[in-house]
């Protein structure tokens, strides 16, 4: 395998973590019973939909150097281990029984900052040939998310 990602490997990544965070959210909302906490996780959802669309546009938009491997791979086991890793690392499938959307918001912002932390972690094995900025791109996103997410769960202090 590869020793060194490149932003084709990431933005790969990228769209199986979006894939997964959809389906987090949308399970989310069948577990709560206010209509307008449905409507904001349906809402969450849509938006990892979207940035799945906008990471499979940032892969289309490579250059050769970004797409390159830089390691013989027939087997195609780099892009098993990528996916295995976006599986189990960031919205995994776990039991969470978590029923109010203050559990849910707070279960979702540490998703996200597992994704800001992988996705760091992966950008420091791109070199920039290899398209590091790319992944710069792809956590300012999942920033935004957690912003998003921390302001609704302020609306939950007091309760």
């Amino acid at each position: 395998m590869a020793n060194e990602f490149t932003a084709n490997d990431i933005l790969e990544i990228a769209k199986k973590i979006e894939i997964n965070g959809a389906k987090f959210y949308r399970e989310a909302a069948n577990r709560v019973t206010e209509e307008k906490h449905k409507q904001f996780l349906l809402g969450l959802a849509d938006m990892e939909d979207s940035h799945e669309k906008t990471f499979a546009a940032m892969q289309a938009n490579l250059k050769g150097s970004e797409t390159a491997a830089t390691a013989f791979d027939p087997e195609d086991e780099s892009a098993l281990y990528l996916k295995a890793l976006a599986d189990t690392r960031v919205f995994f499938e776990k039991n969470q029984p978590e029923t109010t959307m203050k559990g849910i918001l707070a279960s979702a912002i540490g998703a996200e900052k597992d994704s800001i932390v992988f996705y760091l972690g992966m950008k420091e094995l791109t070199s920039e040939k290899m398209g590091k900025s790319k992944i710069g791109d792809i956590i300012k996103e999942e920033m935004r998310h957690i912003q998003m997410l921390a302001s609704k769960l302020n609306e939950f202090k007091s309760t």
